[in-house]
């Protein structure tokens, strides 16, 4: 940034990631400006505020936020207390968005909608690391402006972005005709969406730890509504790595999450349905019957797609990005991507060895088995901010 230390570095997106971002900026002598669509810090949290954190506080405090926050007099939660998402935005982004040093330099209702070199397209190399970011920004009323920047930090996170349904990374057949009847992929169904899934037939898609939030919480809603019916569809041959490795598992909320979701199934109450892999959907008046590859049918009146997320690259399509190939996040964060271990063997996002480490793993073998975790690698701040672009992008 040579030459640019007076323009600002432009951060997409206000929720932890972000906020973040902008306190080691300013810890550094440099001057954040944050950018976020939604009309407040940590809007897209906002929508699974119902959903409790397996992670205890401690992971999810950034060291320079909390010295901006304690200077204020905030108080650090009790840090092996398991927030909500709700919490995470009352009692962190709130008041850290609200604090002079960050509300003064925070711009809420400005959608980034493209990331450019200031006049010069992706193809023009000369001097090209010299000049700065253009950052294109659409505000609530429609109004477009320019921002030029010094750098830009992507934490615009992957919410908006759900993983399509279908195989091979593709939308089923008939996916977007029954959009409909497909729910956000964290639904509030004890609350504020209660109405859309009480009596009903509900499809619950994925093997990840949202799914087994949504199905416990469903399973909380049939005792009420004892009408509900709960499927749930995986690709995989077993749910064993939803289920966790119980008292093995480095988090101890999440192994509790997988032995309780365990119980369900074992009880009767969630019907599983192993090696389903979403082939079509036919939408009829009354539901919709999605097919799987190998010919079985499921009908249900409410799907929940608990598939994962990507990244929404399309704003920085005139960068030059060096991206891990496989997860879209910066190759050199890509394959070092963890949180403490699961207990259970997990080659990678798509697979699992479906089995508890304890049960495969012979004394002195794991360095060469699946369950190895890879030690965290620090890139740039030590929040893991980085968007993986190369030095000349």
């Amino acid at each position: 940034m040579d030459g640019q230390t007076s323009l600002p570095v432009a951060i997409i997106g206000a929720g932890p990631v972000g906020l973040a971002a902008a306190a080691h900026l300013l810890e550094r002598g440099l001057e954040p400006l944050i950018l976020e669509a939604g009309p407040t810090a940590g809007a897209a949290i906002e929508q699974w505020r119902h959903i409790r954190l397996f992670s205890p506080w401690r992971y999810n405090l950034d060291a320079a936020t909390v010295r901006l926050l304690e200077a204020s007099g905030w108080e650090t939660p009790r840090l092996t207390a398991l927030p909500y998402g709700g919490e995470l935005v009352d009692d962190y982004l709130a008041p850290l968005a609200a604090l002079p040093a960050l509300s003064c330099r925070l711009q809420t209702g400005a959608r980034v909608v493209s990331v450019t070199r200031q006049g010069i397209d992706k193809t023009h190399s000369r001097n090209r690391e010299n000049t700065p970011f253009t950052v294109r920004v659409q505000d609530t009323d429609g109004a477009v402006r320019e921002i030029t920047a010094a750098g830009v930090i992507d934490a615009s996170g992957t919410w908006s972005t759900r993983n399509p349904l279908g195989t091979s990374g593709l939308p089923a057949k008939g996916e977007s005709a029954a959009d409909g009847r497909i729910s956000s992929p964290l639904p509030d169904v004890l609350g504020r969406d209660r109405d859309s899934f009480a009596g009903c037939r509900v499809l619950v898609v994925g093997a990840g730890h949202s799914a087994a939030n949504t199905l416990i919480n469903l399973a909380d809603l049939t005792k009420a509504e004892p009408g509900t019916t709960i499927l749930w569809a995986i690709r995989g041959a077993s749910a064993a790595k939803v289920y966790g490795g119980g008292d093995l598992d480095g988090l101890p909320a999440r192994g509790q999450l997988g032995s309780r979701l365990r119980r369900l199934v074992e009880a009767g109450t969630i019907e599983l349905h192993t090696g389903f892999g979403i082939s079509s959907f036919k939408s009829l008046d009354s539901h919709v019957t999605i097919e799987a590859v190998d010919g079985r049918t499921l009908d249900a009146d409410i799907i929940v797609p608990c598939t994962g997320f990507r990244p929404d690259l399309d704003i920085l399509r005139e960068l030059r990005l060096e991206l891990d190939p496989a997860v879209e996040a910066p190759r050199e964060l890509g394959p070092n991507l963890g949180l403490p271990e699961t207990g259970v063997c997990s080659t990678d996002a798509g697979s699992s060895c479906d089995v508890p480490a304890a049960a495969t793993a012979s004394a002195g073998s794991e360095a060469d088995g699946c369950c190895t975790v890879p030690e965290p690698v620090l890139i740039g701040f030590q929040t893991g901010l980085a968007h993986g672009r190369s030095g000349n992008n």
